[in-house]
């Protein structure tokens, strides 16, 4: 069972291990009756072999959630609950430019800011500045976004931290 889920899901180790003491649960045994299996052993045995890795799956999940225009705290919380240590989420976190360009991508996407088709009123502004701190964006990064002058000048901004760095 263990070998046909990392065969077919990308998987951290303690996801595997949740999944495996799910099952066992499900399937209906009992540690009372029956010696429980060590599935601790497994999971650390497919890590040895490679079959799991949790720091290619959370670079793998960080860059899915930020094409997406997901933000840093967002993606952090995902990691975390897929039993990513601290370590591999700072090792795998989004550059500012990166962060930029998915807060960039989340606004064409839902037409915020200099996207919608009209220029937004207050009420407006402040829920597409909401919506996007849900995402996981700071407030600064969102406040640039929902008060972009232009499609032109969301786009300058997002990338000219690239432009800096060459």
């Amino acid at each position: 069972m263990a070998l046909a889920y990392v065969a077919r899901f990308a998987t951290s180790a303690a996801k595997l291990e949740a999944y495996l003491n799910r099952k066992l649960r499900e399937c209906g045994w009992d540690e009372d009756t029956a010696p429980q299996p060590d599935v601790r052993a497994l999971v650390e045995r497919y890590v040895a072999l490679g079959y799991v890795d949790d720091e290619t799956y959370a670079r793998a999940r960080a860059n899915s959630l930020l094409r997406r225009g997901y933000g840093r705290r967002r993606i952090t919380q995902a990691l975390g609950a897929a039993g990513i240590d601290e370590e591999i989420q700072e090792a795998v976190s989004a550059s500012p430019s990166e962060q930029r360009r998915a807060i960039l991508a989340m606004a064409r996407k839902k037409r915020f800011g200099p996207f919608g088709h009209e220029s937004p009123d207050a009420a407006r502004r402040e829920k597409q500045l909401a919506s996007l701190l849900r995402a996981g964006h700071s407030l600064d990064n969102a406040r640039e976004m929902v008060n972009a002058e232009s499609i032109e000048w969301a786009e300058q901004w997002a990338t000219e931290l690239d432009h800096e760095q060459e």
